[in-house]
């Protein structure tokens, strides 16, 4: 009788608010690609939300924690294919990899639990506090440590165009705070009808479907309106689909070569052409040395008589050293190179080591070559007259990035990737899905050029207009009509997310002060 009591307790508060916060992550993981079933992203904050219920800052904490290390446990779980298969780890060494990753994703979600119910605790509602404090913590995780902004709750609705319209203004940070108010305003909701002590919402609601209604006027607004009259550039997207594992393998390159020029003659044949691109590291050797395989590309731009973009590691002299970069090429179709972009974000443990003197036994991922350094600079590359802004691999997850990119002159985005890293898993539709905010962010069409897959075409308000799947030789052609950079979010950045954060802290030291203040002994005279 005792045992069964002490477990129903258990239940009924521990272990009930476990599997709540549980339940959040698993439906937050559930709404990104794949299955990508965007709609559960705005109601999968319910269960943490009712698990929240009466604890304290440091419980809240915890059960925000919870629920950030499942979603992302769920959503990373690639980590270990990476690890694995590439980087020769045992499975022990990188299932701990996977787990401190999302542990350190989680962070941020106890934290905005913790602000959430602190800020409850002292006054504030949920309704202003949760968004806020939400949209705070992603802007400092796509900040800190280099940075990780990878799948927002925002970037989970990639697909619903006149929703994600607002970016343009907001940054991604827009779309996650109507996601974050929506959920408070269902629980309130719903804990209403289901009789707990909670009013039943109705200013909130009326704030959430005025929110909506102005974000999706906007949007519609946007996407109805004209395009500017400029010609269109041509473009030929290839994918090689050349395997990780043979990828720098000098024995390869003769194959590597003939793929890419065989499929890069394809495209041509098909139709007129301005620019074939192929994907990072196309060209697995140091093109700017003169070689047999450099000279053979040149040739390749002659015959084809069409400018030519690929990647290429680059070397070049910095503080008297050699420094090798993770660079792009563009070939006029004379062959002659018009310039070089070189990778200035770089992958930790992917491309260079962090701390590599502290920690001589780990070594990158990206074999062949020793470590990468940052470029140093940011400037388009001009093909037929269109300022291209090429982002290479997972620089497309940095909005900042593309929008350095087009205030330097950009007027087309061009990410070139090889997501053949992450093997057949979710992670090159997750990829997707951000990329296609850079072109909303920015109204710059943004192509795609993958190794593996996902290759595809987006124009400026985020319509993927053609996708090919992995793990398959292909070629995209398309038309793209360049940006006119008339985005309000070029000139002010992520001051919303910014904001965000701002005002959260205030409220939470202002909520303190006015406590201290009750707090004090009243003075007789």
């Amino acid at each position: 009788m005792i045992g069964s009591s002490f477990l129903s307790n258990l239940f009924s508060g521990g272990w009930r608010s476990l599997m709540l916060a549980l339940l959040s992550g698993v439906l937050i993981a559930l709404s990104f690609p794949l299955p990508s079933i965007s709609p559960l992203a705005w109601i999968a904050l319910i269960p943490l939300l009712i698990a929240l219920e009466s604890q304290t800052p440091t419980a809240a904490f915890r059960l925000g924690f919870i629920t950030g290390f499942t979603a992302y446990a769920g959503l990373l779980y690639w980590v270990t294919i990476v690890m694995t298969q590439y980087g020769k780890l045992p499975w022990l060494v990188s299932g701990a990899l996977w787990w401190s990753l999302s542990a350190w994703l989680a962070v941020f979600y106890g934290g905005t639990a913790w602000a959430a119910v602190l800020g409850k605790q002292r006054g504030c509602k949920w309704v202003v506090l949760f968004p806020l404090a939400w949209v705070g913590a992603d802007y400092l995780r796509s900040i800190l440590l280099t940075g990780f902004p990878w799948t927002m709750l925002g970037h989970s609705q990639y697909r619903l165009l006149p929703l994600i319209q607002i970016a343009d203004l907001t940054g991604v940070y827009g779309i996650t705070a109507l996601i974050v108010l929506a959920n408070v305003v269902f629980y309130r909701i719903l804990r209403a009808l289901t009789g707990a002590d909670i009013p039943y919402p109705a200013k909130s609601a009326a704030l959430l479907v005025v929110a909506l209604a102005a974000t999706f006027w906007y949007g519609f607004h946007r996407l109805n309106t004209p395009q500017p009259a400029v010609p269109p550039l041509r473009v030929a997207l290839i994918q090689g689909n050349i395997d990780q594992s043979i990828k720098w393998s000098p024995a390869f390159r003769e194959a590597t070569l003939n793929i890419y020029s065989s499929l890069s003659r394809q495209a041509v044949a098909r139709g007129p052409v301005d620019l074939v691109i192929w994907p990072e590291s196309a060209a697995p050797f140091f093109f700017q040395e003169q070689s047999p395989a450099s000279n053979r590309i040149r040739q390749l731009a002659r015959d084809l008589k069409v400018a030519l973009l690929f990647g290429s590691p680059a070397a070049t002299i910095q503080d008297d050293k050699i420094a090798y970069l993770n660079s792009a090429f563009l070939l006029d179709k004379n062959g002659t190179v018009l310039g070089r972009s070189d990778k200035t974000h770089l992958v930790p443990f992917g491309e260079y080591v962090p701390l590599a003197q502290l920690l001589p036994f780990v070594h990158k991922l990206v074999h062949g070559i020793g470590d990468f350094a940052p470029g140093t600079s940011i400037r388009p590359l001009d093909a037929n007259g269109v300022p291209l802004g090429v982002l290479i691999c997972y620089e497309a997850i940095f909005p900042e990035l593309s929008r350095a990119q087009v205030n330097n002159g950009s007027r087309v985005l061009v990410n070139i990737t090889n997501d053949a890293w992450f093997g057949r898993s979710s992670a090159p539709y997750q990829h997707l899905a951000m990329a296609a905010f850079r072109a909303v962010e920015t109204r710059t069409p943004l192509v795609r050029a993958a190794n593996t897959g996902v290759t595809a075409i987006i124009d400026q308000n985020g319509h993927i207009k053609g996708m090919t799947p992995l793990y398959k030789e292909a070629v995209m052609l398309g038309e793209i009509t360049p940006g006119s950079a008339n985005a309000p979010y070029l000139r002010i950045g992520d001051l919303f997310a910014q904001g965000c954060l701002g005002i959260t802290g205030l409220i939470l030291v202002v909520q303190w002060w006015r406590e201290r203040r009750k707090q004090r002994p009243t003075q007789t005279p």
